[in-house]
Formats: C-alpha cells, sequence, structure tokens
C-alpha cells in the first residue's frame, strides 16, 4: 500500500473555502475528499508543449493564406537611450 502524506494549506481564501465546501456537498464527498479529487484530476494530466495549440492556430490561418509571413531580417541590438 502506497505511503499516505497530508498537507496544510493557509491563508486559504473565505470564498474559496465556501466554493470547496459546496462542490464537495454537491459530489457528496467531504471537503478533505473533494481537494484530494481536485489534485488527483488537475495532477493527471502532463502539461502540454504547446505545439497543439500552435499548430491549431496555423492551421486556422493557413486557410486565409497568412501563414507564411515575411520576417525582416535581424539587426544588432541598438544601444540603450542616454537620458543624462
Amino acid at each position: 500500500m502506497a505511503q499516505s502524506a497530508s498537507i496544510t494549506i493557509r491563508k486559504l481564501d473565505p470564498k474559496l473555502k465556501q466554493k470547496l465546501r459546496l462542490r464537495a456537498a454537491a459530489h457528496g464527498r467531504s471537503m478533505e475528499e473533494e481537494a484530494r479529487e481536485i489534485l488527483r484530476t488537475a495532477l493527471a494530466v502532463e502539461p502540454g508543449s504547446g505545439k497543439h495549440l500552435v499548430q491549431s492556430i496555423r492551421s486556422r490561418f493557413e486557410r486565409a493564406g497568412f501563414v507564411e509571413l515575411e520576417l525582416p531580417p535581424r539587426e544588432p541590438v541598438p544601444p540603450p537611450p542616454d537620458f543624462t
């Protein structure tokens, strides 16, 4: 059996605590079990690389023909202004 751990959350906004209490009641769970379920759900999904978002945006604009834009040549960074 896996070892269980405990955490304490301090300075929890009362409005957030109320929402958790209501959500737990709606699901027939204790606040503690509801918090565990929220964490399980949130952490079950691995963070994405953003590639799907990039591809989605690209495919949306590709149909309109705005995908291949000319990029200006890179230039050296100019020195910062002197305000003295």
